[in-house]
């Protein structure tokens, strides 16, 4: 793997969203345990009205059991034709600009791509990703993007 890592804020994370033609959000059991789904598909609403690409990665054992993820989205009104399962977004995130990670820093682990031992067994390849933040400790809310 290679690239720099750089901390970011929230106020430089809305700034990567208000820039960022395409993202991918990559939900986990923090979004969860924060109830967090419905402020994220209010942030998705904004978004895509501001015509970001905006689509969800959904790692198949994200969460507390398997379709966790889906069933947290689907209460909060996401749509469903943008959560994809990981084996058919992974290869997207190489042209996409953001990856958002709220509480699945599990789900992205890289060493499960070489080390046949971790834990993980499947990851999401947004490491490919342009940017990446990772603010499952904070809750952005969508009027920040006005």
């Amino acid at each position: 793997m290679e690239g720099t890592a750089t901390e970011v804020n929230a106020e430089e994370v809305i700034e990567l969203m208000k820039n960022a033609k395409s993202m991918i959000i990559v939900p986990g059991y923090g979004m969860a345990v924060a109830h967090a789904q419905h402020a994220i598909a209010d942030l998705t609403t904004k978004l895509r009205a501001r015509g970001t690409n905006v689509r969800f990665a959904i790692h198949p054992v994200a969460g507390r059991l398997p379709g966790h993820m889906n069933v947290l989205l689907a209460e909060a009104n996401v749509p469903y034709d943008i959560t994809f399962a990981m084996d058919d977004i992974n290869n997207d995130f190489p042209e996409t600009d953001l990856a958002l990670v709220l509480g699945a820093n599990d789900t992205v682990n890289p060493a499960a791509q070489t080390d046949p031992d971790s834990r993980k067994f499947m990851f999401l390849k947004l490491f490919q990703s342009m940017l990446i933040s990772n603010h499952s400790d904070h809750i952005l809310h969508p009027e920040f993007l006005n």
